[in-house]
């Protein structure tokens, strides 16, 4: 039996032989490649038009999970393409820098994402709203998109996990986190945006969401198993009235596509857990990712089940900064042990990384975990 057997039962609620491991790899994957410690053979492996993280063609990112012993399940895709219309786009990439400007007739809009060498990711340094004024250029961006079917990887995924894991692909984010986590950020949401011009904010979410919609429908019609809505959720932030008000409603909707497709639905959240953990469960999410207990968030790991329905598959669970050295060794491996035990008696639940392995960890550490569930995991 394999990992990819072994999370398919947890997802069809039946028992696993072995408790399922998978983790997203891709922030990891950027600083081995900037440290040049991916072994030569993975990166040599395959070639299909574009590398899809750490420098790895799919092949050998694929056969890099496998070889860890780690599930594999995202570095996933958009499986459509953006177009836009009557909008001239431009890009420019000087150094670490990648700026991006959008000209409408109501303006200029223009973004700069940094690639930070000491945490290996990139990041926003300037947001493409700024203030209330912004909202006229960035509504008429969304009247003249277009998205079109893009499977490729999808396809190519397919054939390409095997027993190692499953194949996920992202709708986008629902309007209001796209602007909270990329577009504008919290602060400029709600002090300028929702505060300046409520009913103009009000119309751009109801345009956003209708084209939104549309990108994820092409998403659901993929041949991908499973839909991923990556939302960056943690209820300090939108846990309340925002979500309320402006999730639940799309969430709703897209859970019901999704199931109607006969598929199963994911969301990311790896922030502050309560209340969002028993909403997004409540909303008709399958499985709710990433999710980190306690020290680093705010519900144990034995209470998890308790915040949620009671078919609803938990997946995550594994603070991420326990991988680091600085982790002692035996403490590390007494944790797993520990949260094996409390996994198996769930039997709703992927041992996940909540929510991304840290920059830093070795490869003999992730190759540990995969060592104790072999000793401690096994389910029958």
């Amino acid at each position: 039996m394999g990992r990819r057997d072994d999370v398919i039962k947890v997802l069809s609620g039946k028992k696993p032989e072995y408790v399922p491991w998978f983790g997203d790899l891709d922030y990891w994957l950027n600083y081995l490649r900037d440290e040049k410690l991916i072994p030569e053979k993975y990166l040599t492996m395959g070639n299909y038009g574009k590398k899809v993280s750490g420098g790895l063609y799919d092949e050998g990112l694929q056969a890099f999970h496998k070889d860890l012993g780690v599930g594999f399940y995202l570095q996933g895709d958009f499986p459509f393409r953006t177009i836009y219309h009557k909008v001239d786009t431009e890009i420019i990439e000087i150094d670490k820098y990648k700026v991006t400007k959008y000209h409408t007739p109501f303006g200029t809009l223009q973004e700069t994402w940094k690639y930070m060498e000491e945490t290996y990711c990139f990041a926003p340094v300037e947001h493409l709203i700024k203030t209330a004024e912004d909202m006229k250029a960035f509504r008429y961006l969304y009247e003249n998109v277009e998205y079109e079917p893009d499977y490729d990887l999808t396809e190519k995924r397919l054939k390409n996990v095997g027993d190692n894991g499953i194949v996920v692909m992202y709708t986008p984010k629902s309007p209001l986190m796209e602007l909270v986590a990329l577009k504008a950020g919290i602060e400029t949401v709600v002090t300028e945006l929702m505060a300046e011009e409520p009913e103009e904010f009000e119309e751009l979410l109801e345009c956003m969401e209708e084209k939104h919609t549309i990108a994820a429908q092409i998403a659901i019609d993929s041949p991908a198993e499973y839909i991923f809505v990556p939302e960056n959720l943690s209820s300090e932030t939108v846990g309340g009235s925002l979500y309320d008000n402006y999730l639940q409603d799309i969430h709703r909707d897209w859970n019901q596509r999704i199931h109607k497709a006969g598929k199963k639905s994911m969301v990311h959240l790896d922030g502050t857990l309560n209340p969002l953990l028993s909403k997004l469960s409540r909303n008709g999410f399958d499985v709710i990712e990433a999710v980190t207990p306690k020290p680093v968030g705010d519900i144990a790991l034995e209470d998890l089940r308790k915040y949620v329905e009671k078919d609803t598959i938990i997946w995550g669970g594994f603070p991420s900064g326990f991988f680091a050295d600085s982790f002692p060794e035996e403490e590390f491996d007494k944790w797993v042990k520990n949260a094996l035990e409390i996994i198996k008696k769930d039997g709703r639940f992927v041992l996940g990384v909540a929510d991304q392995i840290v920059p830093g960890t070795s490869l003999k550490r992730v190759r540990r975990v995969s060592e104790l569930i072999q000793k401690y995991g096994k389910c029958q």
